[in-house]
C-alpha cells in the first residue's frame, strides 16, 4: 500500500475507495481487450460522468463536482494504481484534467457552457494538439496556421504524435494566427470534429508501449473555424495559456510515474517472494534484497517530493520550475526501477503477458511527453 499523502483529506479518501470500485468493476475487466483495439471504449466515460468521476475539479455551475485539483489527483491515482495508466489514465488526465481547466481558465462564459456540462457527463472526450512532425517542445516553430476570414478562420497544417486523436469530440489545436508576431501570434482554437469540413484524422500510431491509447495524426487542410471558437475569444493569448497551465501537467505526469514506481515494487517483490531459485526463493539472495531496497527508497523520496509540491500546488504556490523538477525526478526514476524490477523478473519480465513488461514500455514515453528531461532541465537550470 502507497504511504499516507498529507494533500489528501477524508473527502478525497472517501472518493479514493469509490474511484477504486469504479476502476475495478468498469475498467480492469477491460485493459487487456483495450491494448488489443488500440483505444478505449467511448461508453466507460458516459458511466464515469454518471458516477460523477469526471470534471471532479470544476464548478457545479459548469456540471463539475466542484471540488479541487486533489479531487482530480485522487481518481487519476486509482485509475494508475490499477495498472491502466497507459490508457484510461492519459485518456482521463487529458479530457478530465487538462482540456476543462483550459476552458474553465480562458473560455468565454458560452465556451464554458457548452462544453464543460458535457465533458463532466463523458459526452465529449477531449485533446490537445500541440505537436507537429517539425516542432515539438518548440512551440514557437509551429507551422499549422490560421487565416482570417469571414466570421471566422481558415486552419491549414497537420499535428501528430496527439494522445486522444482518434476519439476526441473537442480538440484544441495550437496555431498561429499571426505568423509574424512569434509567441503573441499563438492561439488555441478548439475544433469539433463532428462539424469541422477540412478536418481529417490520420493513423492510430502504433507505439512502443501505451497500445490502449490512441494517439494520432491530424490533418487541417483550409479547416474553417468560426470565430467564437478561439479559446477565450481574443486571438494571440494562446503562448501564455499553454505556459500557465504546464506545471498541472507536469504534476500529472509526476503522479502517474510515483504510482509507476509504487506498482512496480509491489509486483516484484510479490513474484521475488514466490519465485523458486536454486532451492531457495528469489527473495533469500540478498541482490534481490538490495535491489529492491533501492528501488524503495527511490520510490518513497519520490512519494514525498510530490505529494509535497500538490501541497504547494493546491494552495498556488507551484512554480513551474519546481514541477519541471518533479517530472524529471520521477520520470527519470521510473525508468531506473522498472529495469530493475523487469530484471528481477527474468525471463518472465520480457514477456508481455506479465505486467512489468507493459510498465517498463509505456514507463518510456514519460520521459519524452509533456517535455522531454533534457527541456526540464533547461527549466530548472534557468533558475540557478
Amino acid at each position: 500500500m502507497p504511504m499516507a499523502s498529507e494533500w489528501m483529506d477524508e473527502e478525497t479518501k472517501l472518493l479514493q475507495d469509490a474511484a477504486a470500485r469504479f476502476v475495478a468493476k468498469e475498467m480492469t475487466p477491460h485493459a487487456d481487450r483495450w491494448d488489443r483495439q488500440r483505444q478505449i471504449d467511448r461508453d466507460v466515460w458516459l458511466r464515469a460522468g454518471e458516477a460523477g468521476l469526471l470534471l471532479a475539479s470544476i464548478p457545479a455551475e459548469y456540471g463539475g463536482g466542484g471540488g479541487t485539483f486533489a479531487h482530480d489527483a485522487t481518481i487519476y491515482q486509482e485509475i494508475c494504481r490499477a495498472g491502466l495508466s497507459s490508457g484510461a489514465g492519459v485518456c482521463y488526465s487529458i479530457s478530465a484534467c487538462l482540456i476543462p481547466h483550459y476552458i474553465l481558465a480562458y473560455g468565454t462564459e458560452g465556451q464554458k457552457r457548452q462544453w464543460l456540462p458535457r465533458m463532466a457527463k463523458g459526452e465529449i472526450i477531449g485533446a490537445i494538439a500541440m505537436t507537429e512532425p517539425g516542432a515539438g517542445s518548440d512551440l514557437q516553430n509551429i507551422r499549422t496556421a490560421a487565416q482570417a476570414v469571414d466570421d471566422g478562420y481558415r486552419l491549414n497544417g497537420s499535428k501528430t504524435y496527439i494522445s486522444n486523436g482518434q476519439t476526441a469530440d473537442l480538440i484544441l489545436v495550437v496555431a498561429k494566427t499571426d505568423p509574424a508576431a512569434g509567441a503573441k501570434g499563438i492561439s488555441l482554437i478548439a475544433i469539433e470534429p463532428a462539424n469541422a469540413e477540412g478536418f481529417r484524422r490520420g493513423r492510430n500510431l502504433e507505439k512502443m508501449g501505451m497500445h490502449a491509447q490512441d494517439t494520432s495524426e491530424l490533418f487541417f487542410d483550409d479547416c474553417f473555424v468560426p470565430a467564437a471558437n478561439i479559446l477565450g475569444g481574443v486571438p494571440g493569448q494562446g503562448f501564455g495559456q499553454l505556459m500557465q497551465q504546464l506545471a498541472v501537467e507536469r504534476m500529472i505526469v509526476a503522479l502517474s510515474a510515483t504510482v509507476n514506481m509504487e506498482l512496480a515494487i509491489a509486483w516484484t517483490t510479490a513474484y521475488a517472494r514466490e519465485r523458486p531459485l536454486f532451492g531457495k526463493r528469489l527473495w533469500d539472495f540478498q541482490n534481490t534484497q538490495f535491489k529492491l531496497a533501492e528501488c524503495q527508497t527511490l520510490a518513497f523520496v519520490s512519494r514525498t517530493f510530490v505529494d509535497a509540491l500538490m501541497t504547494r500546488l493546491l494552495t498556488g504556490n507551484l512554480d513551474a520550475a519546481t514541477a519541471a523538477a518533479a517530472k524529471l525526478w520521477t520520470t527519470e526514476n521510473l525508468g531506473k526501477i522498472a529495469d530493475e524490477c523487469l530484471q528481477l523478473f527474468g525471463g518472465a519480465g520480457y514477456m508481455s503477458e506479465y505486467p512489468i513488461s507493459r510498465l517498463f514500455a509505456d514507463a518510456r514515453v514519460s520521459r519524452i511527453y509533456g517535455g522531454s528531461s533534457e527541456v526540464m532541465k533547461l527549466i530548472v537550470a534557468r533558475t540557478l
